[in-house]
């Protein structure tokens, strides 16, 4: 892997580390709230979850809403919601939020604000509980470790 698709992979593992607090890959198939798993990765589970006083479709590693993810489909980014699909989409984000020039070169302080709307998890967004210290702290963990494998 190049360097760039290292600070992509690292930074895609950031997301949904921030997502879900682990490093699990069990993560690709949780439900919205945390406590429901999805087995079916042929579409998107689209089932509203009440959780925190919300509800929402999101699913998945990124916990992508369902509308999301009907978008991206219909636009033929995405055609399943297997690990690869839900990772494609995420990078998708990066790039039409702007992000992924900023993330290729490591420059994640850069790139969290374009995606705090969309990953409300992220430093400095509304449900963040990580700091942008802890993040680049994790990043460039997941960065040292992946350019070792």
């Amino acid at each position: 892997m190049t360097s760039e698709e290292i600070n992509i992979a690292a930074f895609l593992k950031l997301i949904r580390f921030a997502e879900h607090h682990t490093d699990s890959d069990d993560v690709y198939f949780i439900l919205y709230g945390g406590r429901q798993k999805f087995n079916d990765t042929s579409r998107h589970p689209n089932q509203a979850i009440t959780a925190w006083g919300h509800t929402s479709t999101a699913a998945g590693a990124y916990q992508i809403l369902y509308s999301t993810w009907k978008e991206e489909r219909d636009r033929g980014v995405v055609i399943d919601f297997s690990k690869a699909s839900q990772d494609k989409l995420a990078r998708s984000k990066l790039q039409s939020r702007g992000a992924l020039p900023s993330i290729q070169k490591g420059e994640i302080e850069r790139a969290i604000p374009f995606l705090r709307s969309e990953w409300t998890s992220l430093p400095g967004a509304k449900q963040s509980k990580m700091t942008m210290a802890q993040a680049r702290e994790r990043f460039d963990r997941y960065v040292l470790a992946l350019s070792k494998s």
